[in-house]
């Protein structure tokens, strides 16, 4: 009996020492397993800038070339002008500081300036520059001819033959495709104006009392003509006997004239003005703004760029430049950006409105089924906004 005790204590004492053997190495192969299914977002949250480098690298399909040097060459308004540079600038730079890249910038003093500003950033070695808007169109071009190694991604501008086939930088160069054979340095940062628009008309359309609406525009360029084609027959497609008034003016940074043509439409009982043409069409918001009528603001959410306003705006007919000008940073990086034109719709999320805010609870439920009706219509593309080009 006393050999059976001792032999039994024996055999447990073996047992112990075999778990205790056993048991931490169990543990440190479980350990990490539970961390990594536990707390995946907190990871990513607080990763340091190399390992969310490395996460989008993946994500994206391949490593992040540090050694790209991005560059944005501003227009005149400066960096500061709650449009098209400042969005732009700062969808550029953040995407540069998440990747690591080295990144600059300078805002043109005058037209003038484009061409060395452009070329500055190229003898430095940068090899993405990004410019901004149709005004340096051909700046961009030349460059590009100039410097084929170099990438240029330009807001808002397209490239096309003329009616002798030549394309703006090549002179002597024939062709039906300006990126295929003269420019395929060159991405063309694009927005679907006319769905954005139409979307603007549909809500203008139904909010109308006077059954007048109006819009102060800038240039009479295709970007803003978008605007105007959609907004015109969205808000008919919502209200048939609507009357539209619309002015271009040559000049973006005129709000004074701006303000004189939104109190003119507001004089003929229009009751809700769209801005269309950066600070010229922020004049024709003020003027709607002090007339205790309803605004749209354009390109982006202008209840929080220009709060002079804010009560005034129904919402915004935004184009997301910031997004467009980060994810062309992104794909340079990646090594994915492509000459050609790529372009922000509503289908993508690229354009939409921008909220209601403090008209959420004025405009009524009828109105708010017809813009989502609408936004349907045009990701599902049974929409025609009314713009022939």
């Amino acid at each position: 009996m006393r050999k059976s005790v001792i032999f039994l204590i024996a055999l447990l004492a073996v047992f112990a020492a075999v778990l205790s053997a056993c048991g931490p190495a169990a543990g440190t192969t479980a350990a990490p397993t539970e961390a990594a299914t536990s707390a995946p977002t907190e990871a990513v949250t607080e990763a340091a800038p190399t390992e969310a480098a490395t996460a989008e690298a993946t994500e994206a399909g391949g490593p992040v070339d540090t050694s790209v040097r991005v560059a944005a060459v501003l227009d005149t308004g400066g960096e500061n002008d709650r449009s098209f540079n400042e969005y732009t600038l700062k969808g550029a730079r953040e995407a540069a500081e998440e990747l690591g890249l080295d990144f600059a910038y300078v805002v043109s003093e005058s037209t003038a300036d484009y061409d060395r500003n452009i070329e500055n950033f190229v003898s430095e070695g940068y090899n993405l520059i990004i410019t901004v808007g149709f005004l340096m169109g051909d700046a961009t071009a030349k460059a590009a001819v100039a410097h084929p190694d170099v990438h240029f991604a330009i807001i808002d501008y397209p490239y096309f033959p003329d009616a002798d086939g030549h394309c703006p930088g090549d002179p002597d160069t024939v062709t039906d495709d300006c990126y295929k054979d003269v420019l395929p340095n060159v991405t063309s940062l694009l927005f679907a104006e006319d769905e954005v628009g139409y979307l603007a008309g549909v809500l203008a359309g139904c909010m109308t009392e006077t059954n007048v609406i109006g819009s102060v525009s800038g240039m009479e360029i295709p970007p803003v003509q978008k605007f105007v084609a959609g907004y015109q027959t969205g808000a008919k497609s919502v209200n048939p006997d609507v009357e539209t008034l619309n002015v271009y003016i040559p000049d973006f940074n005129d709000p004074a004239t701006g303000k004189q043509a939104g109190q003119e439409q507001l004089s003929k009982d229009a009751d809700v003005i769209f801005g269309v043409g950066g600070n010229t069409g922020n004049g024709g918001l003020l003027a709607a703004k002090e007339a205790g009528k309803m605004a749209i603001g354009v390109d982006v959410d202008q209840y929080f760029t220009y709060p002079e306003v804010a009560d005034a705006l129904i919402t915004s007919a935004a184009k997301n430049m910031d997004v467009a000008a980060g994810d062309a940073v992104n794909a340079m990086a990646h090594g994915t950006l492509e000459g050609g034109i790529v372009t922000a719709t509503v289908a993508n999320g690229g354009v939409g409105l921008a909220p209601y805010h403090d008209w959420d609870s004025k405009i009524s439920q009828d109105c708010k089924d017809k813009v989502t009706e609408a936004h349907d219509g045009l990701t599902a593309g049974t929409v025609d906004t009314g713009w022939n080009p």
